[in-house]
């Protein structure tokens, strides 16, 4: 059981902490989130049917656990360390940038809409599943999905895309 465990873990731990770095906005509270849902997951392992996929399980626990986090930030505050400083010209490659603008504005979206982009685009769920995950309807889920769309269109505006790839010569456009 255990070696089962650690060989999940090992191979898909780091897609787990990548989908809660975008959930969260922050490295720290991810890797918090997947050491908690990973502790949970583990309690239940022995019990996991085969047929079961242990990844949809993890997700629903990733979810449903930082849903925990969430609602309980209202009642009390939440440290956080300051930022760091934005990175300057030529400190990242240019995919790097691009991505960090991406977490940048997926962090000022609202929970919710952060919740469905991460599902439906990273994961890549369909929304059926997303609703399901997040306890709301499909139709909820596509509200979230396009006023989240909406809102990272004017966090990152278009030609500052273009223009950092038209800078390296991607030709993508």
């Amino acid at each position: 059981m255990d070696g089962d465990f650690a060989d999940f873990v090992r191979s898909r731990g780091d897609h787990h902490l990548k989908t809660a770095v975008l959930l969260t906005g922050d490295w720290h509270a991810a890797e918090d989130l997947v050491q908690s849902s990973l502790g949970k997951l583990y309690r239940v392992w022995p019990r996991l049917d085969t047929t079961h996929e242990p990844d949809a399980y993890l997700r629903r626990i990733l979810v449903n656990t930082y849903r925990s986090w969430w609602r309980a930030r209202w009642r009390r505050e939440i440290p956080r360390a300051e930022l760091p400083q934005a990175p300057g010209p030529g400190d990242l490659e240019e995919a790097g940038v691009v991505a960090e603008d991406v977490r940048n504005a997926l962090a000022k979206l609202p929970t919710r809409q952060r919740t469905a982009l991460v599902l439906r685009f990273f994961a890549d769920l369909p929304e059926a599943e997303v609703a399901d995950l997040m306890g709301c309807s499909a139709g909820t889920v596509k509200t979230h999905t396009h006023r989240g769309l909406q809102a990272m269109r004017r966090l990152i505006p278009p030609d500052v895309l273009v223009n950092r790839t038209e800078e390296e010569g991607s030709g993508i456009r």
